[in-house]
């Protein structure tokens, strides 16, 4: 199912249908909240929570791995937590499937959600030893069409809810070798078009009593969704923003982005300079590289028009598209050329490595699918045996 209402430019999810559960059986979900909503959750219900009491149920659902929980000095009684967990839903999502690449061990995740929908995290290695970062989805599917991005193929189905994407997090998190020490909503889905489900799973991840994330770690993508952008900045959140441009030439930008593209790249920048304003450091700017296609010196200039008045960093990402008649990456004399044009801008480049392709878990290529049989003998493949889906009774 895709959505086809358009409302200056964007596709719009409506009242309901599209919208990721936030409830569950018709219960909020503790995953989605942080101690002021669970406090004023209780007392909604007439239940007498305080503040600290509301601190130490949360971290010890959500904080602490499997094992470390540790012993509690001051139990909340027993009447209350039993009044409390009354009111809420505990549902976690179903491990599907788990793949490890095993050129540089990168972890795909499939997950199913107490509905069907199946969506993707990733669980990226980091330089330093033992610490990892997690991209986490926002969308079972995605509406922007991208033509260069799989999840952008398969039309958008739903929202995620907050909580989906924190238990996301949590469950690669508990089963993690090492630390998860940041998160990147730029998996399924483009972030900014599920705004407050997005803002609200960063709030809930970079809690005290929630994941422990810091804020500065927590990146949010978007491929330029100009509302949202300006929102994000008048908000001031501490989360870091990348907004991916991918061309700078406004044509060749609707080919590539049929959605993004129908804002007007002034536009866009008029929104990028409004979070300039407020940030901290550069400006990120992500650049999938397409052979043949946006890497030529007109790019370069047509970059330096629109944003070369701004501190600015360029993350530079090679195209993944397995597809035989899809797009290629730039071969290495192309490449340098695109480089050596780039650095007569003066703003650092980062060739961003996007690990996972043998897996189809690189950045482009999510698409909600089984590593099935076809998966080379090398593959670590893990698939886990599922309950049957409940269907509806025959008319």
């Amino acid at each position: 199912m895709t959505t086809h209402a358009v409302i200056d430019g964007l596709p719009e999810l409506p009242a309901s249908g599209l919208m990721g559960p936030r409830e569950v059986r018709g219960l909020p979900h503790l995953f989605g909240m942080r101690p002021p909503d669970l406090v004023a959750h209780a007392q909604s219900h007439g239940i007498t929570l305080r503040d600290d009491e509301s601190r130490r149920y949360l971290a010890q659902h959500l904080s602490y791995l499997p094992g470390t929980r540790p012993p509690t000095r001051r139990p909340i009684a027993r009447a209350t937590v039993a009044a409390l967990e009354a009111t809420l839903a505990f549902d976690r999502l179903t491990l599907v499937e788990r793949v490890t690449d095993p050129g540089d061990g990168f972890v795909k995740y499939l997950f199913r959600s107490p509905d069907g929908a199946l969506t993707e995290a990733v669980r990226i290695p980091l330089h330093t030893p033992g610490r990892f970062t997690v991209c986490l989805s926002s969308q079972v599917g995605c509406a922007m069409g991208c033509t260069f991005c799989a999840t952008g193929r398969l039309g958008l189905t739903r929202n995620l809810a907050s909580w989906e994407m924190v238990d996301a997090l949590l469950q690669v998190r508990d089963e993690a070798p090492g630390r998860v020490s940041g998160v990147v909503f730029q998996g399924q889905g483009e972030p900014f078009h599920n705004y407050d489900a997005v803002i609200r799973a960063a709030e809930v991840l970079s809690d005290p009593c929630g994941g422990r994330i810091s804020a500065d770690a927590i990146t949010i993508s978007t491929v330029g969704l100009v509302a949202q952008i300006r929102r994000f900045a008048r908000e001031g959140h501490r989360y870091r923003l990348i907004v991916s441009l991918t061309s700078a030439l406004a044509e060749k930008r609707r080919t590539l982005l049929p959605v993004a593209g129908r804002f007007a790249l002034a536009d866009v920048a008029s929104a990028i300079r409004e979070y300039a304003q407020v940030a901290k450091g550069r400006i990120t700017i992500a650049w999938v590289v397409m052979g043949g296609v946006n890497t030529g010196v007109d790019e370069v200039e047509a970059l330096r028009e629109l944003l070369g008045d701004l501190r600015l960093r360029v993350n530079l990402i090679d195209v993944n598209d397995a597809r035989e008649d899809g797009f290629r990456r730039a071969d290495p004399v192309e490449l340098k050329a695109f480089l050596n044009a780039l650095g007569a801008l003066g703003v650092p480049l980062v060739r961003r490595y996007s690990g996972g392709s043998a897996r189809h878990a690189a950045c482009g290529m999510l698409a909600a699918t089984h590593w099935n049989d076809a998966a080379s003998a090398s593959a670590s493949v893990e698939t886990l045996s599922l309950p049957p889906l409940p269907l509806p009774p025959e008319a």
